[in-house]
């Protein structure tokens, strides 16, 4: 009895923690939600109001109608993460399985050099990104954002981790009905690795949707500005329109948030995936 009594204390414990932190975290976000419906002036009132006193839908209208370059922002946010995110599951996974299955010469020396990769911040490599970027003559284009992001060190090294415990008797009687080595990672492989795959699509697509630091970089029309870099132009030096900044926030949070939706199944199996391995 004093075990099970000590087990619930516990979870009445862990419950109250992530109870606490759910509200802290949730609370900002509904802030911004009713701010996006309030007017700038009471915003700047400073006047600690949760609900809006006069609710418009003013600002909505203002991004999608008046703002003639939100929905140009929309569009190419939308082809840069969706670009992103299928060019990495594809090459990420590709090398991912060549380092868990495949012998070739220096397949130690690659993996342990993506594992150096993981230890260099992004930070240092925007400079010589740039460069080689201009050297192309691809600043302000789509293969300027997309090409430099079509590949993740970090991913790489966790898919080679999931395919390192993948049971080899699946790939051994693919072997025996004759498939090559393509034929059972794209028949065979691919199909069970969906939690893998999903957990990854959720964090390239979330990474690039919200990337800011190579944006500012390499665009400079603001035709070619995503969703992050056309925000934070409705902020000046003298006046920040923070009202257009909580609707178009609260667009730009959408389409992360039905991705998670979407994708969330995909963890659970991967749980079971995992726990039912041993």
């Amino acid at each position: 009895m004093k075990k099970i009594s000590h087990h619930f204390w516990l979870k009445i414990l862990l419950y109250t923690v992530l109870t606490f932190y759910a509200v802290i975290t949730v609370i900002p976000f509904l802030w911004a939600l009713s701010a996006s419906f309030k007017t700038l002036s009471e915003i700047a009132s400073g006047e600690p109001t949760f609900f809006p006193k006069n609710f418009t839908l003013d600002n909505y209208k203002q991004i999608f109608l008046q703002e003639p370059l939100f929905l140009r922002w929309l569009f190419n946010s939308t082809v840069i993460a969706i670009s992103v995110t299928l060019l990495n599951l594809i090459f990420n996974s590709m090398a991912g399985y060549a380092l868990a299955r495949l012998n070739f010469p220096g397949r130690r020396f690659w993996f342990f050099l993506i594992l150096a990769v993981l230890a260099v911040p992004a930070q240092i490599t925007l400079i010589p990104t740039f460069l080689i970027l201009k050297s192309f003559n691809w600043l302000n284009s789509y293969q300027g954002m997309i090409v430099p992001s079509m590949v993740n060190a970090t991913f790489i090294f966790m898919m080679r981790q999931f395919f390192m415990n993948f049971p080899k008797e699946l790939e051994e009687a693919a072997q025996l009905d004759g498939l090559t080595t393509f034929g059972i990672f794209r028949r065979i492989v691919l199909p069970l690795a969906k939690p893998a795959l999903a957990a990854q699509t959720v964090f390239v697509f979330m990474g690039s949707w919200n990337n800011f630091l190579l944006p500012v970089v390499i665009l400079f029309d603001p035709e070619m500005f995503t969703l992050p870099l056309g925000l934070n132009t409705f902020k000046g030096q003298y006046i920040s329109y923070w009202n257009y900044i909580m609707a178009a926030s609260m667009v730009f949070t959408l389409p992360a948030l039905a991705i998670y939706a979407f994708f969330n199944r995909y963890f659970i199996e991967s749980v079971t995936f995992t726990g039912g391995k041993g």
